[in-house]
């Protein structure tokens, strides 16, 4: 009996051993394979994020618009000159446009039209006769409204018509409607200035529109010059029907719409872009600390 237990004895030793043993080899695989495998993990990422970072941002840079210059009264071309994209390729908005035309619609506007209440008509507060046994109908004084020479209810006052528009959207109307000409082919620019030869007269003028089917009946035509030109301005008023000039301060965005066609010389159109540009030009502000 003695030596059967020490034989049980010896049987649990060796599998407790065994099994303690077995279980630290087992603990220790998994650590090395755990820290293997973060090992690897960090080794292949860190390629990848250099790869990441190093990818430069896609920058977008719109080609610019190209315009045929000509040489006036001949009408040669010249040479191609180039636009911003948000000056001559601008979509259509005709909310924009609308609200451009109204705004200065309104700030033409005189407002001077008065008229006289009864209080403002000269005379007397009297009144012109016995409430009752007169057998007429009840009046007051004689400036009532309903009387002749009385004053006038519910007449105009002096008044300032002038309505708000922001300087941003006003100035969008404007490379808008050049934009509308742009496109459709009714913007012709002038590298030089607009001028007539020497003693012409009407007729040649009227000719020069009929050659280059800018007419009447082809819709009239607007010329927009960078000086006045008196002598020119007077010959072409003469054609009227057929067309009119203007000089560049003068210029609304009403008459870039009205007519047919724009003619105009490369430095007026120049100047309008860079004075109705300002909405490009100014930055956002940025936070001072």
């Amino acid at each position: 009996m003695p030596g059967s237990d020490a034989l049980r004895a010896l049987k649990l030793l060796s599998r407790s051993s065994g099994g303690l043993l077995s279980g630290a080899e087992t603990t220790t695989q998994r650590c090395l394979t755990k820290s293997f495998s973060r090992s690897m993990a960090t080794e292949a990422q860190s390629p990848v994020d250099n790869l990441t970072r190093e990818v430069p941002k896609p920058v977008w840079n719109p080609e610019p618009v190209k315009a045929t210059l000509y040489s006036f009264p001949s009408m040669e071309p010249l040479r191609f000159v180039e636009y911003p994209r948000n000056h001559l390729l601008m979509p259509l908005r005709k909310d924009i446009l609308h609200r451009a035309v109204v705004y200065e619609g309104d700030m033409t506007r005189q407002g001077t039209a008065s008229t006289k209440w009864r209080d403002d008509v000269h005379g007397s507060g009297r009144k012109l006769h016995a409430q009752k046994g007169t057998g007429k109908a009840r009046v007051g004084d004689k400036k009532s409204p309903i009387r002749r020479g009385g004053g006038v209810a519910f007449g105009p006052h002096p008044r300032d018509f002038s309505t708000e528009l922001p300087q941003k959207i006003y100035d969008q109307a404007w490379r808008i409607a050049l934009s509308y000409r742009y496109k459709r082919g009714q913007l012709i620019i002038v590298d030089n200035e607009i001028t007539l030869p020497e003693g012409a007269t009407p007729h040649i003028v009227e000719e020069i529109f009929k050659v280059n089917c800018w007419g009447r009946h082809y819709g009239r035509s607007t010329l927009i010059t960078d000086q006045p030109n008196e002598e020119l301005f007077e010959t072409v008023r003469h054609v009227g029907e057929h067309a009119k000039i203007l000089d560049r301060r003068d210029v609304d965005v009403k008459d870039l719409l009205e007519t047919g066609r724009l003619i105009i010389e490369k430095q007026a159109l120049d100047r309008i872009l860079s004075q109705h540009s300002r909405d490009l030009k100014n930055k956002p502000a940025k936070a001072l600390y």
